[in-house]
């Protein structure tokens, strides 16, 4: 579902944030637009874990890693290029062709290895146990037209996704897990708007700075990351530059969205599994072409998400424990009030509980406990008496928040999908921030919600399916 989004003005003022980018600032509070270094490093992991270094930069060759004190060449993955424009999200006066004038790199990093490096920069490198986990999504700037929703991209308050990142990073985790959504400039900032002016805005590199790479740059060096994709990075928005820049598969033409023709290949891909130690395991889910209004039996979608679910079934037989991450909650809820003053409930992604439902009633593979997603703009936890795993969503780093507050007890009428009840609901509203995950034995595990500063906003524990937090409302 494409979750009701605030307007700037009706965004509440929020506390002033002490930082070392806003004393800079003085009072122009501006968020950092460019990359801090001339090469832009950063580690992610694929199937089965492998860890896959990645270096943005302007030189005509990739530059050597060192590992472990020995020379690893990289090779290309992607070759600068200006990309001609295609049919998006946005009007064709809307849009623009994708620019990437900057050589994207990657290699694969040996398992094991102790120490990696890049021109000095050091690079993160996985843990076979991850013990602690920042979950993060949503953490872009939105600018989009249609909407006439204009995010204040130059205020730090109102775009707190630096200051978001460097809790996260402070909180020193083993592995950043970020669930979709990094991508949200899509149209112009217009003409005499202060909150926005001088955004770049498309899809080309400069966005990508803007939005994910220099917010999010000591993130990036803190950990390596699991990446989800989200809907805004679908092949009629972001796709481009997620196939370059984080999907850790090989890049492939046809594959890569630069031609509409072949968007349904480049809109889907298989879920792949990352071993979290402790006979525990995350499920990565591509869930970025689903729709909120659902499918018809029979359409590209519908049997690609058919498809999905059993190689998820397959993977989920191979631990005991495993924690699903899709972009969009197939058990989440969200809302907005009509103008008689009633709740507009949005339920669970309509078009993952038909495909997935189709093959299960019960929506998620026996063996999956735990779902973290994103996409609806606040934090929310849900714990079901009817056996289904439990539902986190954590869509709440840095893109306009939700504003409609969500009731401390869920009415029937909005139960995410058919046969769910709910046992245990919390929620988040207007608030920006990470979710941490701590190890706390097997199957269980230990949440804390921070909010942009890193100050603790609530406590919950996962056991099992089953999950509790200690505050529903939180303020």
């Amino acid at each position: 579902m494409e979750p009701p989004l605030p307007t700037p003005s009706k965004l509440r003022a929020l506390p002033a944030v002490v930082s070392p980018l806003v004393l800079l600032a003085g009072c122009a509070v501006q968020p950092l637009t460019m990359p801090p270094a001339d090469i832009t490093a950063y580690v992610v992991l694929g199937e089965q874990g492998v860890a896959i270094a990645r270096v943005i930069t302007a030189a005509a060759t990739c530059p050597a890693l060192t590992v472990d004190g020995q020379p690893l060449a990289m090779t290309v993955r992607a070759l600068p290029a200006t990309l001609p424009q295609r049919p998006t999200a946005s009007k064709p006066e809307d849009s623009k062709p994708s620019v990437f004038p900057q050589l994207t790199c990657e290699a694969t990093l040996p398992a094991g290895a102790v120490a990696a490096s890049v021109q000095g920069q050091a690079l993160p490198l996985p843990r076979a146990a991850p013990q602690r986990i920042a979950i993060l999504g949503d953490s872009g700037c939105r600018m989009k037209k249609k909407d006439n929703e204009f995010q204040e991209c130059n205020d730090l308050q109102r775009f707190p996704f630096a200051t978001v990142a460097a809790a996260a990073a402070a909180w020193k985790p083993d592995l950043v897990v970020h669930v979709g959504d990094y991508h949200y400039r899509e149209n112009a900032c217009p003409e005499g708007n202060a909150g926005c002016a001088g955004s770049p805005w498309g899809y080309g590199w400069d966005t990508w700075v803007a939005d994910l790479f220099a917010p999010a740059a000591p993130l990036l060096k803190a950990a390596p990351w699991v990446v989800v994709r989200g809907n805004h990075e679908s092949c009629e928005r972001a796709g481009q530059g997620w196939w370059r820049l984080l999907d850790p598969r090989p890049l492939l033409p046809g594959r890569d969205c630069n031609a509409k023709a072949d968007d349904s290949n480049g809109d889907y891909s298989d879920p792949y599994a990352v071993p979290l130690g402790g006979d525990a395991q995350l499920l990565v889910i591509d869930t970025a072409a689903t729709t909120w209004k659902g499918f018809k039996p029979g359409t590209t979608g519908y049997e690609k998400y058919r498809d999905t679910y059993r190689k998820l079934d397959a993977l989920s037989q191979h631990t005991t424990w495993n924690i699903g991450l899709t972009h969009h909650p197939i058990l989440g809820v969200g809302a907005e009030i009509k103008p008689n003053g009633d709740y507009d409930w949005h339920k669970g992604d309509l078009g993952l509980q038909q495909s997935f439902g189709s093959l299960n009633p019960r929506l998620l593979p026996d063996q999956v406990q735990t779902m973290l997603s994103g996409h609806v703009h606040l934090w929310q936890q849900l714990s079901f008496s009817s056996g289904h795993p439990s539902q986190f969503v954590a869509g709440f780093s840095g893109s306009a928040e939700d504003t409609v507050p969500l009731p401390a007890v869920l009415p029937p009428q909005a139960m995410p999908a058919p046969g769910v009840t709910v046992e245990h609901f919390s929620s988040w509203i207007d608030g920006f921030g990470f979710m941490g995950l701590e190890r706390s034995g097997p199957g269980d595990w230990n949440v804390t919600v921070f909010d942009r500063h890193g100050q603790i906003k609530n406590r919950c524990k996962i056991s099992g399916r089953r999950s509790v937090c200690d505050v529903a409302q939180v303020k």
